[in-house]
């Protein structure tokens, strides 16, 4: 009789155990990943990098050498974020010397283009030089618990496509075919040393990773994502966004953490954006005497929102905390970002150095901030303007007369043909280019107009002359707008103006049948505003939005 008494009491407590496991199971499921990750590859202790040295003496001086070629992208940032035009945060209170200092001392494209409304597409382009979906990679490489995490949020009205799990891979996995020719690839082999910061967002494997695709040096964030410190950090201040489900993930999976040519993941030695601007000076120092091309990522001002303490504190007229949090990396930014430039002038390469500042594409609906793309509407995840229409500069000094502006559509697929040139080198032609040297325009020279075309699954969007053309197949709708009119997509002339549509709509067709088949499917559908970021009302029968597939 004890004995049985003594298994009913077994039983029910693991049955107990059971239930309450799968409560916190079905609460908390979505750190399941960093858990995962934190047991099989935790973060080891800080490490330093010593970039390895270039010649110690100059064979030809900077001026006689190939021109070195710095990128610099940045991660969401809107086109209002900066104080170049008259904008910038905060009613233009937070300054972005720097950052503006680009523009001012070279050309600023003011139509200027990302490779798509996110993250991973957008870099997949700009390494490229071709529509990332000439070759598959459509849709934004995110595991699965990510998407279900979207479509399990309350009132997202995401939808999530379970059936489709089976034909995902590992998103270690989800990268450019090896038979695409990178912007490192063709460079290295023009003589230039190749060298990556920051965000990757393009593989993590052993044919993926930057080190296997043309970088000689690779240190960042493999495939995509991390902290800028650690959460409870004495010199950290957090904004969580509780309405966002891509915040909520973010916060429960990243490290903070880096890796170095493949290496384990390692933490930094400091916050995240000093840090790479600072291994930045450190490496172009180190290759100071030979052509060197480094592709500076920055995961700035991507959530999660994490600012030093030291620049929230120097912003204490802001009042809102997500803002002040968000304009704090800014500063942050900024300042890492002139300490580079301030580097090129030291080592006597600023002359006959590129420089090109981007975003990979417009700002976030879900920092929950209004007018980050203003004027446009839009945000990251749309084709509208806020979406794609970023800010776009060129210096250098050698060829560029500083305050040059121009109106020509510049577009991140025009990086690599830009960069091919300027090296000497020959593109491929066993393929289609969609980019241009934007050195063309620069020097005013005739440049035959060409289309610019976005897709990600059912919504797709087609640049040709002065028009614009959306196109959404679920729920219906195109939205059809004159630029060179309506430049901020005001007035849908669909309806109005049916010849110049099914024009539009013969020319999307064209273009759409050259492109590939996505190499993995997309697992959620998440409708995104037009004109209203997340974190205020929910979404009215009149509010516009899209469908986006990841």
């Amino acid at each position: 009789m004890k004995i049985g008494k003594r298994a009913l009491a077994v039983g029910a407590g693991f049955a107990l155990i059971v239930a309450v496991g799968a409560i916190l199971f079905d609460r908390y499921w979505y750190y399941l990943p960093g858990v995962i990750q934190s047991i099989t590859d935790p973060v080891k202790p800080n490490r330093e990098i010593v970039w390895e040295e270039g010649p110690s003496e100059v064979s030809l001086p900077p001026s006689e050498r190939a021109p070195n070629i710095v990128f610099i992208l940045v991660d969401d940032m809107g086109f209002n974020e900066l104080t170049y035009g008259g904008g910038g945060l905060a009613d233009g209170t937070v300054p972005t010397p720097n950052m503006d200092s680009i523009a001012s001392g070279g050309a600023i494209f003011t139509n200027g283009y990302a490779g798509n409304a996110t993250c991973a597409p957008s870099r997949a382009a700009i390494m490229t030089g071709r529509f990332a979906t000439r070759f598959g990679f459509e849709f934004t490489p995110v595991p699965p618990a990510f998407a279900k995490n979207i479509a399990a949020f309350a009132n997202t009205g995401a939808i999530y496509h379970g059936d489709r799990e089976k034909d995902t891979p590992p998103v270690e996995e989800m990268s450019v075919p090896v038979s695409e020719i990178y912007i490192s690839q063709m460079l290295k082999e023009q003589g230039y040393r190749t060298l990556m910061l920051g965000k990757w967002h393009l593989g993590a494997t052993d044919t993926s990773r930057p080190e296997m695709r043309g970088f000689d040096e690779a240190l960042g964030f493999m495939p995509g994502a991390a902290l800028f410190l650690p959460k409870n950090h004495p010199d950290v201040v957090n904004s969580m966004q509780d309405f966002d489900p891509i915040d909520r993930f973010l916060w429960a999976n990243l490290p903070f953490a880096v890796q170095y040519n493949g290496s384990k993941h390692f933490a930094p030695s400091e916050y995240m954006t000093d840090y790479l601007s600072n291994e930045a000076v450190k490496a172009i120092r180190a290759n100071r005497n030979r052509p060197f091309f480094m592709y500076l990522a920055y995961n700035a001002p991507h959530t999660p929102l994490q600012a030093l303490k030291s620049d929230y504190d120097a912003l204490s007229h802001i009042e809102d905390h997500t803002l002040r949090t968000y304009a704090a990396m800014i500063v942050a930014l900024d300042r890492g970002i002139g300490k580079v430039l301030d580097e090129l002038e030291a080592q006597g390469l600023e002359e006959n150095t590129i420089v090109i500042f981007s975003s990979d594409n417009g700002g976030a609906n879900y920092v929950g901030i209004a007018d980050l793309n203003t004027p446009y509407r839009g945000w990251k995840a749309s084709f509208f303007e806020g979406g794609i229409h970023v800010p776009f500069f060129m210096k250098w000094p050698a060829q560029i007369p500083a305050g040059t502006r121009l109106e020509n559509r510049a577009a991140h697929v025009d990086i690599f043909a830009t960069a091919a040139a300027a090296a000497g080198a020959q593109l491929a032609e066993d393929r289609v280019y969609d980019g241009i040297d934007l050195m063309r325009h620069v020097r005013g020279e005739a440049v035959s107009e060409r289309p610019l075309y976005f897709r990600s699954g059912n919504y797709r969007t087609l640049f040709k002359g002065d028009w614009k053309l959306q196109v959404l197949a679920r729920p219906a709708k195109a939205w059809l707008f004159n630029l060179a009119d309506d430049p901020v997509e005001q007035y849908n002339l669909a309806e109005e103006n049916p010849e110049k549509l099914a024009e539009m709509m013969a020319a999307l067709e064209m273009i759409d049948a050259e492109q590939a088949e996505p190499i993995w499917p997309s697992l959620v559908e998440m409708p995104v505003m037009i004109d209203r970021p997340l974190g205020g009302a929910p979404r009215g029968t009149d509010d516009e939005f899209v469908m986006w597939a990841n």
